[in-house]
């Protein structure tokens, strides 16, 4: 039997075709955040065919979650399983062909490089800009590709950012935003549906990234989904950014 069988309708698009599929079937891809971005992130790449996940988060399942985090059930939550297992053992039911790598850690200076270690991609699911500089920064540093995504309300953005091609997250943001002004779901509360719609456009560009990386997002796409409103933003990349350009720059250490 063809390995591919179970891809059929997705090769016969025709930005994917095989050679996307074959594409997919080897790239490696790291999810920092296994949430409510990261649980649509996590089921659109593993039903997709991707070869690797691998998955950091050190939280654990809590009853509130369930609203929007999908791969996540009541038993999940009852048996205090670390999401990043919880994840993973749901993945492998969807999929026990793709490889899929838990590790129940917070992502930080330390823990970053060796979960990066090998990836070709990393696609961002967590919910605070303090995790994301980090990873824009080492993005940069090491060239990696990244994905950004963030949610509240009714709302969200994503960023698709390639080092050396374009502007990075830093451009766009140039300083960690205080709290007031990044308000958290704690505070101004989520809808599942704006996750749902911007976890798959993260998820798309992942797979761009892969079998075809010049069809990625060049812009910041910003969603609302209660007013139906889509928009595509350009962000230049800038020459004074603090990560990438010619700035003091956390991506060079100085």
């Amino acid at each position: 039997m063809d390995p591919f069988s179970r891809y059929s309708r997705q090769i016969l698009v025709s930005q994917i075709q095989r050679e996307g599929q074959e594409k997919l079937a080897d790239a490696r891809v790291g999810l920092v955040g296994c949430g409510a971005l990261g649980s649509v992130v996590a089921n659109h790449l593993v039903r997709a065919g991707v070869g690797l996940l691998r998955i950091a988060d050190g939280d654990y399942p809590e009853i509130h979650n369930l609203q929007r985090q999908m791969l996540f059930n009541e038993a999940d939550v009852a048996a205090g399983i670390p999401k990043a297992q919880a994840a993973a053992f749901h993945l492998g039911e969807i999929n026990s062909v793709v490889t899929v790598e838990p590790q129940v850690l917070s992502i930080d200076e330390d823990s970053l490089p060796k979960f990066a270690l090998g990836l070709d991609v990393i696609v961002d699911g967590t919910d605070n800009f303090a995790t994301r500089f980090l990873i824009n920064d080492f993005a940069v540093r090491a060239g990696l590709p990244w994905v950004y995504g963030g949610v509240i309300s009714t709302s969200g953005m994503s960023m698709t950012v390639v080092p050396d091609d374009g502007p990075c997250l830093r451009c766009l943001i140039p300083e960690l935003p205080n709290r007031e002004q990044t308000p958290t779901a704690d505070v101004a509360g989520v809808l599942s549906t704006t996750v749902a719609v911007i976890g798959s456009i993260e998820a798309n560009e992942v797979i761009k990234l892969i079998v075809n990386p010049g069809a990625r997002n060049r812009g910041l796409v910003i969603v609302d989904v209660w007013d139906l409103i889509f928009e595509r933003l350009e962000v230049v990349r800038d020459k004074t950014c603090p990560c990438c350009g010619r700035g003091p720059s956390a991506a060079d250490g100085t």
